[in-house]
């Protein structure tokens, strides 16, 4: 009997462990202190950062990202400029021409006093110096006391850092003349989660990060106004917008310490520039939006328009996702296109008024896949720039009357282009690590946008819906996978969806059917592509009139919502399926909606 009650206790515990592991969150709070030298883009910073275990491991070492270190020559971002066949045209000078191309790394040419760096010059736990090791981007620290489930260390670091110039979403004096875009500019704890350490070299794509608590006093020449994460504690004392009274500082006042606090976010941005123009409106629920962009007449206009639209998209994705838990929200200027933060997004300002709105609804939606749900982008970046794409695309669609039948066809036509291509790799590439730039772009946004839609295709539009708030309302604050998605969208269908999240996600099987043969009433549909789907299809008869039928596909166990006639299922072992129409028949149309992602729609159609 006890060793039957051991074995029931030893289930009980593996159960509740899994069911943890998959959810529990580690905690850190950051204190920082940052001097800025504007002369010469360095700056002094203390960092005190109160890290709690929560996960049932204990942790004898821990690690961060020192991303400014990848802007060096010989780091691994310069070498894979270097060596891939398609690099980031803003990464590197084209030495041939744009038919033959001679690329060449532009971090490969950065002098001494124009590269990235941070360097720690101190670090102790809990009062004492801790051994401490830089490889690349990351700093490894062997903890003098290992930190026990539930424990809780401190770390205080010293170090040094340096503005590079701006080559990709960091640095200095962009093209814009943004002085200073500070994104990944500080000792970034490093995120621990069930599947372990995330320790990536920063390759200059998306990132991961542990959620905490952020204090951070940044102190810079009096002329230069800061936007970024987080709230302004001392607005009465900077000015610069922030506060509703003038504020005159004295001539002898070289420097201003602006104080931020910014609540349960995992990451931290500023930017800092001394021609930046403030602007501030309230959206829905007392959202403060921030505005902040240069003093250059042929902008305002189009900075002034977006405004409003901002605040409508703010409404958007409230409704269609989940409320924004945050009190303000910044659109700043900077950087080198557009990229998402916490409470905030550098993007380029130069555009025309469509794609300043667009590259906003687009950061913006980032808020809510990225940093409230913050899927692993560096596994996972089709679930946040995909989903992303996705839904700014049905915002833009709404909030500039389109009147687009299908918003996201553009990510249709980006995906149908990557799987005819190829050089197609699954999603389930690490988002790094893709062979050429354009198989990443389009996997990442365009598949994963046509995912959800199609999605919608598979389950209904109502359900798709429901499944994106349930989603967000289950796995904000969790770091969801794959199955997680997966998991909600058949809950709220009760549509099994293994099958389709295999297919899409990790193999490049592609969709295509065909109508193969019509014989007076008789329809026989073909299916040439390796993946299955269930199909919507659209019979015109003899006599005008029209039916639509519906065939699921057998292992969904299920069917969508659909006012077309249902037929039995098709099974994925059968290549073809036949089925007789009430009448004499016309023509044929398999999925007239154009949400099915079929690489030949040549075939589709018979009689028309």
């Amino acid at each position: 009997m006890r060793k039957f009650t051991s074995f029931i206790g030893l289930i009980i515990t593996i159960s509740v462990a899994a069911q943890n592991t998959n959810y529990w969150q580690q905690h850190v709070d950051y204190s920082m202190n940052i001097d800025m030298n504007v002369e010469n883009y360095q700056y002094d910073g203390t960092q005190k950062l109160v890290y709690t275990n929560n996960s049932p491991d204990t942790l004898d070492e821990v690690f961060y990202h020192l991303q400014f270190n990848a802007f060096q020559p010989g780091s691994d971002m310069d070498i894979r400029l270097q060596n891939i066949a398609d690099p980031d045209g803003r990464m590197v000078n084209n030495l041939g021409t744009r038919k033959a191309p001679i690329y060449e790394s532009r971090i490969a040419k950065l002098k001494p006093n124009e590269i990235g760096f941070i360097k720690v010059n101190a670090l102790q736990q809990d009062g004492v110096d801790v051994k401490h090791e830089v490889i690349g981007t990351i700093l490894k620290v062997t903890l003098n006391t290992p930190i026990i489930p539930g424990g809780k260390t401190v770390l205080d670091m010293n170090f040094k850092g340096q503005v590079p110039l701006q080559i990709r979403r960091s640095g200095r004096n962009s093209d814009e003349g943004i002085a200073l875009s500070m994104t990944q500019w500080y000792p970034k704890l490093a995120e621990y989660d069930f599947e372990g350490w995330q320790t990536n070299q920063y390759i200059a794509r998306e990132f991961h990060g542990v959620w905490g608590d952020f204090d951070v006093k940044i102190t810079i020449d009096k002329e230069y106004t800061i936007g970024g994460t987080g709230y302004l504690q001392n607005p009465n004392e900077i000015g610069h917008g922030y506060s509703d009274m003038p504020i005159k500082h004295k001539k002898k006042v070289k420097k201003l310490t602006w104080h931020f606090k910014a609540p349960n976010v995992h990451d931290f941005t500023w930017a800092a520039d001394s021609e930046y123009i403030h602007d501030k409106i309230k959206g829905e629920n007392d959202v403060t939006l921030h505005f902040f962009y240069k003093n250059d007449k042929e902008i305002i206009e189009n900075w002034k328009k977006l405004q409003p639209k901002t605040a409508e998209l703010l409404s958007y994705y409230n409704t269609h996702i989940g409320q924004y838990p945050y009190k303000q929200y910044s659109v700043i200027q900077g950087g080198d296109g557009g990229m998402e933060y916490a409470m905030c997004t550098l993007i380029t300002g130069g555009r025309n008024f469509g794609s300043l709105v667009g590259v906003t609804a687009h950061e913006f939606a980032h808020t809510w896949f990225q940093f409230l749900l913050a899927t692993n982008e560096t596994k996972h970046e089709w679930m946040d720039e995909g989903f992303t794409s996705y839904i700014s695309s049905q915002a833009m669609n709404d909030i500039l009357n389109q009147e687009k039948e299908n918003p996201n066809a553009g990510s249709y036509r980006g995906y149908l282009r990557l799987a005819k291509s190829g050089v197609e790799e699954p999603l389930t590439t690490l988002a790094d690590h893709y062979t050429y730039n354009y198989s990443y772009s389009n996997s990442a946004y365009s598949k994963g946008a046509v995912f959800l839609a199609q999605l919608g295709y598979i389950i209904g539009k109502e359900n798709l819906e429901k499944t994106l708030k349930k989603y967000f309302e289950d796995f904000k604050f969790k770091h969801p996978t794959p199955n997680d998605i997966k998991r909600t969208a058949e809950k709220v269908s009760g549509i099994q969806l293994d099958w389709y999240l295999i297919y899409f996600t990790k193999t490049t099987a592609t969709i295509d059917y065909a109508v193969d043969n019509v014989d007076t009433n008789q329809i026989t549909l073909k299916r040439i592509g390796k993946m299955p789907m269930p199909l919507d299809l659209k019979v015109t008869y003899t006599d005008g009139t029209d039916e639509n039928f519906y065939i699921p596909l057998k292992m969904m166990l299920g069917s969508k919502p659909t006012a077309a006639t249902p037929l039995n299922s098709w099974s994925w072992t059968a290549p073809t399926y036949s089925f007789s129409a009430q009448k004499a028949v016309k023509s044929v149309e398999i999925d007239p909606s154009h949400l099915m992602a079929d690489i030949d729609d040549t075939n589709n159609n018979f009689g028309l």
